[in-house]
């Protein structure tokens, strides 16, 4: 008898989008035993605001839309 996940499918979209939304580029995610590994690009810091990101920067007056 198999043993029951300890996570499911929509625990690891909520760990993908939560990186997504802090601006990282997930590249890979490794599941091992009862831990959800993130694995993410080293370019992710340095890729350019989509027109959607700019957008909502500049619609929520974030500091880094106001040159700050």
């Amino acid at each position: 008898m198999s043993r029951r996940a300890s996570f499911t499918q929509s625990d690891i979209t909520r760990a993908v989008k939560g990186a997504q939304a802090a601006g990282l580029i997930v590249s890979r995610v490794e599941v091992d035993g009862d831990r959800i590994i993130i694995l993410t690009a080293a370019e992710a810091a340095d890729r350019p605001k989509s027109t959607v990101e700019a957008w909502r920067d500049k619609r929520n007056g974030t500091r880094a839309a106001q040159g700050h």
